[in-house]
């Protein structure tokens, strides 16, 4: 184990600051559209699945590193809303697969948006802190 010198922890410091502000950043956003922030990451989350696979609630519990319990209780909210569609299986009773609807996508698309300009605007302040850590 090497010896962390004050340097590093200064940036290792700002770099935690970094984040947490484009955390802070992301939560706001997603409060004024009437989400929180665990909505948002939720439909994020099932949008950007890898191709092909299909979103079950056990799947989006894992990718949200929440128990399965809550993710459930997060798709009937997002269902409820008109956000989020929920498909049984046709070969698993026990399984559900999810899905945007079109408010749920263009919602999120709107999030996205705003989320990809302001990485573009911190993307250097990132990248010299990564620099400077490597």
């Amino acid at each position: 184990m090497t010896k962390i010198t004050k340097s590093e922890y200064e940036m290792l410091a700002a770099f935690r600051y970094s984040l947490r502000k484009f955390l802070h950043f992301s939560e706001e956003a997603a409060e004024a559209v009437g989400l929180t922030p665990q909505q948002h990451q939720a439909l994020l989350s099932i949008k950007g699945f890898p191709s092909g696979e299909r979103v079950t609630v056990k799947a989006l519990a894992e990718r949200m590193q929440i128990r399965h319990h809550s993710a459930v209780g997060l798709a009937n909210r997002l269902a409820a809303q008109g956000l989020l569609l929920r498909e049984p299986s046709q070969t698993d009773r026990r399984q559900v697969y999810l899905s945007l609807s079109k408010q749920g996508a263009a919602l999120l698309e709107r999030l996205s948006s705003i989320h990809k300009e302001e990485l573009r605007r911190i993307l250097p302040e990132l990248r010299e802190l990564i620099e400077r850590l490597s």
